[in-house]
């Protein structure tokens, strides 16, 4: 073969795998793009549970280790020095994931296009005053914030409330932020489903992240319903159901129930402060679920805009069994609910009716 033919054959074939792997590479960048950051707002940042959750969202445990976000903190005037002090600290830390830092006093600049929603900020109950006196204050609040979210947040915007009254203060921000789809507002009764995962797994001596499928039903207080009857425990013989794991109805029926509805007050009567750790974890668990979804034949607990499921009264704000997918949660159907159950449920329902008319009579 000639030479000059060789040669030229030679540098086509370089040429093919010079383009090929600059081809590779470029698939790979692609593949690499960092994504856009997402915009949180944390109310109520300089709090106890701001100050647990603010590094759990900026390290990727909220939203995945490779979502960049920047984070919205929001707080009172009183509270402006504390909350520079957060921002230091989170500048301090170098998250790599954490794009930026804004803090203010100001709901309007907290809401600028911000894609979800924390609210951690409302006015706790103090010694000697009445529900209604709490109530209002948080309708006024939430009245505020939801106007804010209304204008500025982002189109699709999710929305998880913590402070207390959670269900309730969840309706009366729905009712001032209209152009949020509903099912962009819920309140946080992970925590409490995380404790119900936490008793059982301490009863049967067992790792918590076998147990599933636990049920809160209902409203953010000691009327909640942990339900144990649809539970089960990954073991070495495949699922078994908690009931017959466990094996005392007793216990289940009575003090397992009150332990999960009364574990707030155990954790200040421990500590001599609310429970911050913990609620951090569970709203960064309940935020994870709804944007990336729950496993495969696993649901978790969500206050959500009842639809009527279960015989709920639609447009309350009642914690339900969800599973999600895609940004989107849907009540689980089809549960059999035994008389015990149905007992429990309307009794928690009734509660949150009744916080539902006196927060009315408040914006009244």
């Amino acid at each position: 073969m000639d030479h000059a033919v060789l040669l030229q054959k030679i540098l086509v074939v370089s040429f093919i795998v010079a383009l090929f792997w600059k081809i590779i590479r470029y698939m790979c960048n692609l593949l690499n793009v960092e994504k856009e950051p997402v915009r949180v707002l944390v109310t109520g940042a300089a709090g106890q549970i701001g100050y647990a959750i603010v590094p759990m969202i900026a390290r990727g445990v909220m939203l995945g280790p490779d979502q960049p976000v920047i984070l919205h903190l929001l707080d009172i005037e009183p509270a402006a020095e504390a909350l520079n002090g957060v921002k230091m600290e989170l500048i301090d830390a170098a998250f790599p994931l954490l794009k930026g830092v804004i803090a203010t006093t100001d709901p309007i600049e907290a809401c600028m296009g911000v894609n979800i929603a924390v609210m951690v900020g409302g006015f706790p109950r103090k010694e000697g005053m009445e529900r209604k006196d709490v109530m209002s204050k948080n309708v006024s609040i939430y009245k505020a914030q939801a106007s804010a979210l209304e204008k500025h947040a982002a189109e699709d915007c999710k929305v998880l409330v913590i402070a207390n009254p959670a269900n309730t203060n969840a309706l009366i921000l729905k009712e001032f932020a209209p152009s949020i789809p509903e099912k962009n507002i819920t309140c946080l009764t992970r925590l409490d489903h995380n404790r119900a995962l936490g008793q059982i797994s301490e009863c049967l001596d067992v790792q918590v992240s076998d147990v599933k499928n636990v049920i809160i039903w209902g409203n953010h207080s000691s009327t909640q319903y942990p339900d144990v009857n649809h539970a089960t425990v990954q073991t070495s013989s495949g699922e078994k159901p908690v009931r017959e794991l466990v094996s005392d109805d007793k216990w289940l029926n009575a003090e397992f129930i009150t332990t999960v509805q009364q574990r707030g007050a155990a954790v200040i009567k421990a500590r001599k402060l609310s429970s911050a750790l913990s609620a951090a974890s569970a709203a960064c668990d309940h935020i994870r679920d709804w944007v990336l979804g729950t496993p495969e034949g696993t649901w978790v607990s969500m206050g959500v805009y009842s639809d009527g499921s279960y015989g709920i009264q639609p447009g309350l704000i009642y914690s339900f069994p969800v599973t999600c997918e895609k940004g989107k949660w849907s009540i689980v159907q089809g549960l059999k609910i035994d008389d015990f159950s149905r007992a429990k449920m309307d009794a928690t329902e009734k509660e949150l009716v009744e916080e539902k008319s006196l927060a009315y009579s408040c914006l009244n």
